[in-house]
């Protein structure tokens, strides 16, 4: 679709933990729902670090554990069971604090629910 708009995309497959680029190749990286669902969420974050060049961004759109205590209770409750439907998917991952552990500065933007979605905790 980007080469008939006239853009350039070069897509590639891989997997985040071993990323087939050279190191210090892009300028940003952008994963979107992705670090719930991986293996080795360290490992990708340094695969993230490594082709990024000096001084380069990291732009992240995830989820993770709630921080109200009865949607956290109910995310640990149903997370086993998830993780089999959903590709691995980890409700209760700490995401944010993944990229800090890994090195990143982390200017967080904003945390909410999405609008009209269920929550378990509401009554």
């Amino acid at each position: 679709a980007a080469a008939a708009r006239g853009m350039p995309a070069d897509i590639q497959g891989g997997i985040g933990e071993a990323m087939p680029f050279e190191s210090g190749r892009f300028d940003m990286v952008v994963t979107t729902f992705t670090l719930c669902s991986v293996t080795d969420q360290a490992a990708v974050l340094g695969e993230i670090r490594r082709v990024l060049k000096p001084g380069g961004t990291a732009l992240f759109l995830e989820h993770g554990g709630a921080p109200d205590a009865g949607v956290a209770k109910w995310q640990r409750r149903i997370e086993p069971v998830w993780k089999r439907i959903g590709g691995n998917c980890h409700l209760t991952r700490p995401i944010a604090d993944a990229y800090e552990k890994a090195g990143f500065a982390v200017d967080r933007q904003g945390a909410a629910y999405m609008p009209k979605t269920p929550r378990p905790d509401r009554k």
